[in-house]
């Protein structure tokens, strides 16, 4: 489990699971660690106590989810500074974690299903509510591999990019070529900031369209066009959209994009997709066929106590943790030279310009937030 952070190292567990109807209308959902031993050395530093969840059937067709997480942690490495508030007040690994996001899914679910938003035209297409499901299903892949990728585990790491080095920005490759990826290295980078600004301001400057062009560099200036909507929950921030740029060098480029917030936590998340691609997902089941490279952006509050928040030219206390990632694709392993032997080799250009992307892009949401110095 992990916070979306590259500083913040993911919690491992191995645990065991119990789910069990304990009596007519109510089901608990129970995890529980057991020790893992190989060679002598431990494999995980923390351990679920019994944790989980009782389900209770309500009269109304609801239910009632009563959540426990009792968790002990080896934290002998010590928390990265700009998450210790958030860590250690529990809202970053805590049962509420659980909640609001079984709240979110559950809306989100209920939004697949039903006849939510009227059909809009689309490239000559109209998005059904059939046509939205499966919209729908591409852009929960995109936000879960979005997510995958910010663990940053199991991968090639350079730590000459480290938090050290070059203000926590974090690179890494890896390789790619499974069901629904692009062929070839994956440039991964990624770093968290903290901003004087309430996460809602935060994240409504990332979601709106108008902004986008303060600090997108991939949109080399120009605006962008919302062309198609879907909502997936009552708030208005939580939807999927298409978006096109207004003059692009690739007319057949769009951008896939889905944004959701919480009381906990915003996601915005992108990836460019081509209309062609667009079309089949909309047409097909099957759009495990369509490559998705995400980049994006987290955001929450600092997890700082009321009384040390500074106060924000937005007229409110607190500030927001933003997590930005990006994602390139590098050399393909089966045009690349023989010669290069190694993806550090192969991928060092690439890597260079995916870190320049990155701290040009803090830069800019600095500047268009006021929050240069």
């Amino acid at each position: 489990m992990h916070i979306l952070s590259p500083l913040v190292p993911p919690r491992e567990f191995c645990f065991l699971r119990h789910c069990q109807q304990i009596e007519p209308g109510t089901w608990v959902i129970v995890d529980v660690s057991y020790d893992f031993w190989k060679e002598n050395i431990y494999l995980s530093r923390s351990w679920r106590l019994p944790s989980g969840c009782m389900i209770q059937e309500m009269p109304n067709g609801c239910s009632n989810v009563t959540w426990v997480e009792h968790v002990e942690v080896d934290d002998k490495t010590q928390t990265h500074r700009l998450y210790r508030d958030l860590i250690c007040g529990n809202s970053a690994y805590g049962a509420a974690r659980w909640i609001v996001t079984l709240q979110r899914m559950c809306e989100r679910f209920a939004f697949t299903s039903g006849e939510i938003a009227p059909p809009r035209e689309l490239g000559g297409v109209i998005t059904s509510s059939e046509a939205r499901r499966r919209m729908m299903k591409l852009s929960h892949r995109m936000i879960k591999d979005f997510c995958a990728m910010l663990s940053m585990s199991g991968k090639l790491d350079f730590p000459q990019l480290s938090e050290v080095n070059n203000s926590g920005v974090r690179v890494s490759v890896r390789r790619s070529g499974g069901p629904g990826q692009h062929f070839g290295m994956i440039i991964s980078a990624a770093t968290s900031l903290r901003l004087p600004l309430p996460p809602e301001t935060v994240f409504n400057f990332f979601k709106d369209e108008k902004t986008r062009v303060q600090w997108d560099i991939l949109s080399t200036a120009n605006p962008v066009h919302e062309i198609a909507h879907i909502p997936i929950g009552t708030h208005p921030g939580n939807c999927i959209s298409i978006i096109r740029p207004f003059a692009s060098n690739d007319n057949n480029m769009l951008l896939l994009q889905e944004s959701c917030t919480d009381a906990l936590g915003s996601l915005v998340v992108y990836a460019p997709i081509d209309i062609t691609s667009l079309n089949i997902a909309m047409t097909s089941e099957d759009s495990l066929i369509i490559p998705i490279l995400p980049s994006g952006f987290v955001i929450s509050e600092d997890g700082r106590p009321d009384n040390s928040r500074a106060s924000t030219s937005a007229g409110g206390g607190g500030g927001s943790l933003v997590t930005i990632a990006f994602q390139i694709l590098g050399s393909n392993p089966l045009t690349s030279s023989a010669s290069s032997s190694t993806p550090t080799e192969m991928n060092m250009e690439s890597v260079a310009k995916v870190n320049t992307l990155i701290s040009s892009t803090v830069q800019k949401i600095k500047i268009a937030l006021n929050c240069s110095n």
